[in-house]
C-alpha cells in the first residue's frame, strides 16, 4: 500500500516537473521567436540602409563629373571671395596674392582649353603651318638678319651709354661659342636652331629680369619671399639645437635648410605641381630649340633638382638615349644647381634674385653648348614623343614630406663630408705649394694664387674688371677643382667685406670686389661642374643603365667642360645685360677724390641724387643726408645745379 502511495506521489511529481519543463520550453521558444523577429527586423533595416548607401554611391558615380565641378566651383568662389576681400582691405598688401591667383587662373584656363580644343586649334592652323613650312628658309634668314641687326644696334647704343664692359662680356660670349664649335665632337654637324634659340631664350629672360623695372621688382619680390620662406627653418633648428644654434652656423643653421627644402619639394611632387612645371618648361625648350623631349625635360628638371635626382625622372629612357642626348643630360646636371642648395647659398648672403635667374638661364645654355660640343648625328627615339611621365611614389602628403626629409639625410651627410674633406685638401695643397714657393723665396705662393693667374683671362672676358679678375678667377678655380660651396662661401665673405665698408686693399691684397663683379661671379659659379660631381654623375647613370657604361664614361669629361662653359656663357649674358645700382655716396667719394675726373653719366646721376637729397631750410642753411659737403662742392664745380638746390648758396 505504501509503495503504491509512493509511486502515486512520484508520478505526480514527474507530471508536475514535465509540465513545468514544457512551460519553460514554450517560454524559450517564444523568446527565440522574438529574438529572431528582432534580428530579421534589424537585418531588414541594415539591408535597406546598405541599399540606400549603394544607391547613393551609384548616384555619386553616375554624376561624378557634376559633383566634382560643383566642388571646384565652390572652392573657386571661396578663393575669389578671399582675394576680393584682401584687395578691398589693403590692395597694396594683396598684390602678391592677386598676381599668384591670376597666374593660377590663367594656366588652369590654358590647360583646359588645350585639352578640350587643342586638336581643333592645331588643325585650324594647318594652312598657316603649310605656308610657314614652304617659306621657312626665307623666314628663318629674315628673322636671323633682323635679330642680328637689332642686336648690333642695341650693343652700339648701350655701349656708348653704359661703357665698354658690356661689350667685353658680349665678345666673351662669342669667343666661348667659337671655342665650342672649334673643338666640337662632330665639326660642321651643328644644328643652328639650338644655338640661336637657346641664346634667344637667355637674352629674352635676361632682358625681362635685368633690364625692365617690372621684371627686376618681380624677381626681387620673389627673392624676398623665398628668404622669408627659408627663415621658417630656424624654428625647427631652434627647437632641436637650442637658442644658440647659430654659434655653429653651417651645421645647425645651413644644413637644416636642405632637409626643409627637400621635404617641401617632395610635397610639391606628390601634389603634381613639380611635374606640371617641369613639363611646361621642357616643352618650351623642345619646341623652340628642336631638342628631344627627354633631354628638354631633363634640362628643365635641373633647374629644381640635382644631377642625381634628375636622371631618376627619365630612368626608363636612359638605355635608349643617343650619345648626344647622354651628353646633354650630363651637361645639364653640371650647368645648374639643385633647389635645395640654392636655398643654402641664399643663406650665405648671395642675392636670391641672381641665383634664381642663373638657374633659369642655365637650362637653355646647357642645351646650346651641348649641341655645339657634341652635335646630334643619330635619330633620337623620343624626338616626337609628346611628353615624359613622372612617377609618384608617395601615397599621401605626410608620407611625401617624410620621404623628402629622409632623402635629405644622405644629402646633408654628402655635403658635410665633402666640404670638410675639400676644405682640408685645399689647406694641404696651399701648404705644399707655399713650401715649394719658399724654395724660390716666394712663400706667399698658394693654390688659390695659381688659380688667379691661370683663369684670370677667362674672368676678364666674362666682363669682370681687370683689378677684380684675379679674385673672380680664384673663385672659379675653387668651384671647378674643389666644390661650389667653398667658392660661394668665399664670395659671401667678399660681399660682407664690401658691405662693411673697410679698406679695399690690405698689404696689396684685394679685400672685396665691385657689385658688378660679384654679380658675374654669382652666375659663373652657379653649377655642379667640378671633378667630384663628375664621379657622382657617372656612377649614378651607370647604376641606372649598366649596359651603357662605356657610352656614359666617354661623355664624362666633355660634359664637364660643356657644363663649365654653360655657366660662363650665362655669366657673359648677365655681364652684357646687368646694370648695377649706383651707390652714389661711395661712388662720389672715390671718383671725386681721384686726380682725373671725367664727367660721365654715372657722375651726373649721382650729383643729381645728391642735389635732391639736400634739405634746404633757407638759402645758405641746409643739411645733407648720406653725402659729404666735399662731394657737394665737387659736384657743383663739375656739373650744373638742379632746381632743388642752387650751388651759389655754397659761396
Amino acid at each position: 500500500m505504501m509503495e503504491m502511495i509512493g509511486r502515486h506521489k512520484s508520478g505526480k511529481h514527474i507530471r508536475a516537473f514535465g509540465a513545468q519543463e514544457g512551460a519553460y520550453v514554450n517560454m524559450d521558444s517564444a523568446m527565440d521567436e522574438d529574438d529572431e523577429k528582432k534580428l530579421n527586423r534589424h537585418n531588414s533595416t541594415f539591408s535597406l540602409l546598405k541599399q540606400k548607401v549603394a544607391a547613393l554611391k551609384h548616384l555619386c558615380v553616375q554624376h561624378r563629373d557634376t559633383i566634382v565641378l560643383l566642388l571646384k566651383l565652390l572652392v573657386a568662389a571661396g578663393w575669389a571671395a578671399v582675394v576680393i576681400a584682401a584687395c578691398v582691405l589693403n590692395f597694396h598688401r594683396a598684390i602678391g596674392l592677386l598676381v599668384i591667383s591670376s597666374l593660377v587662373l590663367f594656366f588652369l584656363i590654358w590647360d583646359w582649353t588645350m585639352a578640350r580644343y587643342g586638336d581643333r586649334i592645331w588643325e585650324g592652323l594647318l594652312p598657316v603651318r603649310d605656308l610657314a613650312s614652304k617659306q621657312w628658309i626665307r623666314l628663318r634668314w629674315l628673322i636671323c638678319a633682323c635679330v642680328l641687326v637689332g642686336l648690333v644696334c642695341w650693343l652700339v647704343l648701350d655701349t656708348a651709354k653704359r661703357g665698354e664692359r658690356q661689350l667685353v662680356s658680349f665678345f666673351g660670349l662669342l669667343l666661348l661659342i667659337f671655342l665650342m664649335m672649334l673643338f666640337s665632337k662632330h665639326p660642321f654637324c651643328w644644328s643652328w636652331q639650338p644655338l640661336f634659340c637657346g641664346l634667344g631664350l637667355q637674352f629674352i629672360f635676361g632682358l625681362l629680369v635685368l633690364r625692365t623695372s617690372f621684371g627686376l621688382k618681380a624677381l626681387e619680390w620673389l627673392g624676398y619671399y623665398i628668404e622669408v620662406f627659408i627663415a621658417h627653418t630656424d624654428v625647427g633648428s631652434r627647437f632641436i639645437f637650442g637658442d644658440n644654434y647659430e654659434d655653429h652656423f653651417f651645421i645647425f643653421k645651413v644644413m637644416p635648410i636642405l632637409i626643409f627644402m627637400s621635404s617641401f619639394i617632395s610635397i610639391l611632387y606628390h601634389l603634381g605641381f613639380m611635374q606640371w612645371l617641369i613639363y611646361k618648361m621642357g616643352f618650351i625648350m623642345q619646341v623652340t630649340m628642336g631638342t628631344s623631349s627627354v633631354e628638354s625635360m631633363a634640362a628643365a628638371a635641373n633647374i629644381f633638382l640635382g644631377q642625381i635626382e634628375t636622371p631618376i625622372l627619365i630612368r626608363p629612357y636612359i638605355s635608349g638615349l643617343t650619345l648626344s642626348e647622354i651628353h646633354a643630360l650630363m651637361t645639364g646636371g653640371f650647368a645648374s644647381i639643385a633647389g635645395t642648395l640654392l636655398a643654402v647659398f641664399i643663406s650665405f648672403g648671395v642675392e636670391a634674385s641672381h641665383l634664381m635667374t642663373a638657374s633659369l638661364m642655365s637650362a637653355p645654355a646647357s642645351l646650346t653648348v651641348s649641341k655645339l660640343f657634341w652635335p646630334e648625328t643619330e635619330t633620337p627615339s623620343t624626338k616626337s614623343s609628346p611628353d615624359v611621365k613622372v612617377k609618384q611614389e608617395s601615397t599621401n602628403i605626410l608620407e611625401a614630406a617624410s620621404q623628402g626629409a629622409i632623402f635629405a639625410v644622405s644629402l646633408v651627410g654628402n655635403v658635410v663630408v665633402n666640404l670638410l674633406s675639400f676644405t682640408a685638401l685645399l689647406a694641404f695643397l696651399d701648404g705644399v705649394v707655399s713650401w715649394l714657393g719658399a724654395m724660390f723665396d716666394y712663400p706667399q705662393l698658394s693654390f688659390s694664387l695659381m688659380f688667379s693667374y691661370v683663369l684670370m683671362p677667362l674672368a676678364f672676358i666674362m666682363g669682370v674688371s681687370w683689378e677684380d679678375s684675379f679674385v673672380v678667377a680664384e673663385l672659379v678655380g675653387l668651384k671647378t677643382f674643389l666644390n661650389e660651396i667653398v667658392a660661394y662661401q668665399k664670395l659671401s665673405l667678399l660681399m660682407k667685406r664690401r658691405k662693411a665698408g673697410g679698406p679695399e686693399y690690405v698689404n696689396n691684397v684685394k679685400q672685396y670686389i665691385s657689385v658688378h663683379s660679384e654679380t658675374i661671379a654669382t652666375y659663373a659659379l652657379c653649377g655642379f661642374s667640378n671633378f667630384a660631381s663628375l664621379g657622382m654623375s657617372i656612377a649614378a647613370l651607370i647604376s641606372m643603365a649598366p649596359e651603357r657604361q662605356s657610352d656614359i664614361s666617354s661623355c664624362g669629361v666633355r660634359s664637364l667642360i660643356a657644363g663649365c662653359v654653360s655657366c660662363f656663357m650665362t655669366a657673359c649674358v648677365a655681364g652684357t645685360l646687368y646694370i648695377p645700382k649706383l651707390e652714389c655716396p661711395n661712388y662720389l667719394s672715390i671718383t671725386l677724390n681721384s686726380t682725373n675726373v671725367t664727367v660721365a653719366t654715372e657722375l651726373l646721376t649721382c650729383c643729381t641724387q645728391l642735389y635732391n637729397s639736400v634739405t634746404v631750410h633757407e638759402p645758405w642753411n641746409f643739411t645733407l643726408k648720406e653725402f659729404t659737403e666735399s662731394s657737394l662742392q665737387a659736384c657743383c664745380a663739375l656739373t650744373p645745379s638742379s632746381s632743388h638746390f642752387n650751388c651759389s648758396w655754397l659761396l
